[in-house]
């Protein structure tokens, strides 16, 4: 029993996940120190942070209902570091899938439930995965640098979205840019012992996406074969693999995954696609996949964080008399830095 145990933690992924834990907390210390030098008490600001985050059911709710859509735009990027590659395109992905799913509720608003939910993922998921594609197919066949072309396939999604809810499919109900509301039977179930926060089964849905994506990772072939591709892809090619084949397909699952924080917001919260609703998920989902270390199992944890610390610097403009919630950007900095800090930490160590 004891070698067993011996085994387990020395086991490198949870070694990898004990760090990343460690680090993060190193920087959310450090990120609190920060309030101590802009005349603060940082035990208070923790305080008001945690009770904000997880005060009750309410707060709790809104934590996860900003963590859902990190959830998926962090599998996004991880997908996209499995590969070797970086996904920078998850806002512009997210956006076009949001609007397609938009799209489907309000074109077919009698399709019954729960086929209409079904089919509206699978439109989101579909449509965010061919604008993933794209940037995917210029790599492989073209030589283009994905990050590159992602950034520039944002830009082009936002003027495509802003012209379909203008003009294709406008809302008549708001001077707001957004697409009119969709049919019920899109709607996702409202998960009430949240309150009124805006949580619904698309948390649920979350989970079971990163177990599937773990699994497929781990113990599917093409799952192996794309951390091949990541580790070095020459070696991958002489073992047999398609690389651009492989390069292709990770982005496709980059920008499907991407597509479908339509659920927590379009067959959720909203019922609607608005124009700007993302507070750049997208993003941060970047920062979410670094902190998991591009591992699904981690992406979990990591959206959680960043959800409690995004809802937990909510009420530091009337709680504290120096600090105010846009502390969150750097709290979110230091986790980032110590968290990406590996080189640093293994020269400290062999130094120890």
């Amino acid at each position: 029993m004891k070698t067993y145990l011996n085994s387990f933690l020395s086991h490198p992924t949870l070694k990898a996940f004990a760090n990343a834990i460690a680090s993060a907390a190193l920087g959310l210390a450090l990120g609190l120190l920060v309030t101590f030098f802009a005349g603060d008490n940082p035990w208070h600001v923790f305080m008001v942070l945690f009770k904000s985050a997880f005060g009750s059911s309410y707060d709790l709710g809104m934590t996860l209902s900003y963590a859902t859509p990190l959830v998926f735009t962090g599998l996004s990027v991880a997908i996209a570091f499995q590969a070797g590659l970086f996904n920078v395109g998850a806002e512009g992905q997210l956006a076009i899938g949001a609007f397609a799913a938009a799209a489907l509720g309000v074109v077919f608003p009698k399709c019954p439930w729960p086929l209409a939910p079904i089919l509206a993922t699978l439109v989101a998921f579909t449509a965010g995965g061919i604008w993933g594609f794209i940037p995917g197919w210029l790599l492989a066949k073209r030589g283009s640098h994905e990050v590159i072309s992602t950034i520039m396939l944002n830009f082009i999604s936002a003027g495509l979205v802003s012209w379909l809810a203008i003009d294709v499919l406008p809302g008549s109900a708001s001077q707001n840019v957004e697409t009119p509301p969709v049919s019920d039977n899109f709607r996702l179930t409202h998960l009430s012992y949240f309150g009124e926060a805006p949580v619904n089964t698309s948390l649920i849905i979350a989970i079971c996406v990163v177990l599937v994506l773990a699994f497929w990772r781990l113990k599917t072939r093409k799952g192996i074969e794309l951390s091949w591709v990541g580790k070095n892809e020459i070696a991958a090619d002489v073992a047999g693999v398609n690389v651009s084949q492989s390069k292709m397909w990770a982005m496709f699952m980059a920008g499907g995954l991407a597509g479908l924080v339509a659920l927590p917001e379009v067959l959720g919260a909203a019922g609607k696609f608005r124009l700007g609703f993302s507070p750049e998920y997208g993003f941060t989902g970047i920062a979410v996949a670094l902190l998991a270390r591009g591992n699904p199992l981690g992406v979990l944890p990591a959206a959680f964080l960043f959800g409690a610390l995004h809802k937990g610097t909510a009420d530091l403009d009337f709680e504290t008399e120096k600090i105010t919630r846009d502390i969150s950007l750097i709290l979110q900095s230091m986790v980032i830095l110590t968290v990406s800090a590996e080189g640093l930490w293994r020269f400290l160590k062999r130094k120890k």
